[in-house]
């Protein structure tokens, strides 16, 4: 249930209300003259009406109201109708014109009705009662000073909640970009681990394939071997894929690296590789603890990328995988013997995956034929990520 408190007035409503306000302080004080001098017929009632309507302009046109306010004035005055004060009729006007944003206009003119009025009791030596008194003139100067005050400080509220309000339009816009960054990098890095590890295991599963063609009415047991390792590596890739489908399926999936995978699992990482008939040298000077876990799994994915690339495209008989850190830096080499990229190396989408990778934790990644033939793929890691 909705309640109508909570629904700000129309600006017109409001604007109406200053109006008669100020109409009915005028006529209030036209009405309880107590020195029975000057006119208190109905226009001065008009007069008193005139002065609330031009409240109305407050909005449009506040140097307008304020300029025929005061000319209102003094031809209130010259007209002889019953006094009501310089200031007191151009109060509703000094506050609707403070508040507006034109505090210049309404300061000066406020000063320039107090001006007046002190004039005119200073020089008028026929009546006695018009002397200026110091009562009379710090009423003036406060009424001004109020008036305009108080507009002043209800313009400066009004524009702090439409700051605080604009703030938090564009906190929330931040957050929800934020946010989606943070989607988009996740998905980033699923799709890098599903390319790494399904593109492995499906190279594992047509080089076994391959092998098992071959071998089929020749050598069983070969046969049977390398049909052995085709459901290893299927039996993974439907493990990787559960897991991925798990982390879609979560509200808030987790951005850090899914499972154990790191360098302490090179060992199991190479053994299909090995099975394919190439000779694997891993050396891991790597000491427990000494890798944050997000660079740890990030080295694991880049060897198991160059390790999928050399099963690939290699043809390679030998492959050395290197791991040491020193001076807080992760070294990983991968390189092999075989016959190396030729005229364009370093363009696949696998490098361009693993040099992503490698940028977005701060590191840098290599990739390129050796002298001596071969090919090397070499990442350059901070061992821990800053907290």
């Amino acid at each position: 249930m909705t309640s109508s408190a909570t629904t700000p007035p129309s600006p017109w409503v409001t604007d109406v209300v200053l109006a008669l306000a100020s109409t009915l302080v005028v006529a209030v004080v036209i009405a309880a003259d107590p020195s029975g001098q000057g006119d208190a017929g109905a226009a001065a009632y008009l007069f008193a009406a005139g002065f609330g309507a031009l409240v109305l302009l407050r909005r449009t046109a506040p140097r307008t109201m304020l300029v025929l306010t005061f000319l209102g004035v003094c031809a209130y005055y010259a007209l002889g109708f019953a006094p009501i004060g310089m200031v007191l009729p151009a109060v509703a006007a000094l506050y609707a014109a403070a508040e507006r944003g034109r505090a210049g206009w309404a300061a000066g003119t406020g000063l320039v009705l107090v001006a007046v009025a002190t004039w005119f009791r200073v020089t008028d030596d026929d009546d006695p009662s018009a002397a200026l008194t110091a009562y009379d003139l710090v009423t003036n100067v406060a009424l001004t000073a109020a008036a305009v005050a108080l507009g002043v400080a209800v313009r400066l509220a009004r524009e702090a909640r439409e700051r605080t309000a604009l703030v938090r339009e564009l906190t929330a816009e931040q957050e929800a970009h934020a946010a989606q960054e943070r989607l988009q990098a996740e998905r980033l890095r699923i799709a890098r681990d599903l390319h790494d590890t399904v593109g492995h295991h499906l190279s594992v599963v047509a080089l076994h394939a391959g092998v098992a063609d071959e071998a089929v009415g020749r050598d069983d047991d070969a046969a049977r071997d390398a049909l052995a390792r085709v459901r290893e590596a299927a039996s993974g890739t439907l493990d990787e894929l559960r897991a991925t489908v798990k982390v879609l399926r979560s509200p808030t999936p987790d951005v850090a690296p899914r499972g154990a995978l790191g360098l302490a699992g090179l060992d199991t990482l190479v053994a299909p590789v090995r099975a394919a008939g190439v000779e694997v040298e891993v050396r891991d000077d790597v000491a427990p603890g000494s890798l944050s876990d997000t660079i740890d799994a990030a080295a694991y994915r880049i060897a198991q990328e160059a390790l999928t690339n050399v099963l690939r495209h290699a043809d390679a008989r030998r492959v050395r995988v290197e791991a040491a850190v020193d001076g807080g830096r992760l070294r990983l080499a991968v390189t092999d013997d075989g016959r190396g990229a030729g005229p364009s190396p370093g363009t696949g989408t696998g490098l361009a995956g693993m040099r992503e990778r490698a940028g977005l934790l701060g590191g840098t990644l290599t990739a390129g034929d050796l002298p001596a033939g071969g090919f090397a793929v070499v990442a350059d890691l901070p061992a821990t990520l800053p907290r």
